[in-house]
């Protein structure tokens, strides 16, 4: 298993370096995201680089998804993003934990992320293992998702808590 995961974060490096080191156009942008995360993007698809992940085959993204410069996605847990997404500037997105017990600290306890339609991530924000997004929510800049999120709310803060209702 270890070798297995070794691998992938291998390929998964040298996908982000030629993603990230220097210009693509929007069409190669989308190819090199659909060989990093093994499966197609839709064309709509966009991404401004950089964007770092330490795995990728385990990033599902939706129709109509823009990912901003500087994301960094650790997916071993598992990323689900649906259609419409759209993810600001650096925004992290971490599904694995440590244990708290000091001699435990080594494992690691994988959760997944799940962020629903027409979701807007704003700039900085961090997403914490297990959280669940829902339709049309917008996460304010700088807040730290530490719970699920319900549908058509705004949250932000450190933690996150619902600021008020998206009534759009």
């Amino acid at each position: 298993m270890h070798q297995m995961m070794h691998n992938l974060s291998q390929e998964a490096l040298k996908l982000t370096a030629e993603l990230n080191g220097h210009y693509h156009t929007p069409e190669e942008i989308r190819e090199l995201f659909s060989q990093l995360t093994g499966k197609p993007v839709d064309k709509a698809f966009a991404m401004f680089p950089p964007f770092y992940t330490d795995c990728g085959k385990n990033i599902t993204v939706g129709k109509n998804v823009f990912i901003n410069s500087g994301c960094r996605f650790q997916d071993q847990g598992g990323i689900t993003i649906g259609d419409g997404v759209l993810i600001g500037h650096n925004v992290v997105l971490a599904t694995l934990n440590h244990d708290i017990d000091p001699k435990k600290r080594s494992t690691l306890q994988p959760a997944p992320i799940v962020i629903g339609n027409n979701v807007w991530v704003g700039a900085n924000a961090t997403v914490v293992p297990g959280v669940t997004i829902g339709d049309g929510t917008i996460i304010a800049a700088g807040a730290v998702v530490t719970k699920d999120v319900p549908e058509n709310v705004i949250v932000g803060g450190v933690p996150a808590k619902k600021i008020k209702i998206n009534e759009t």
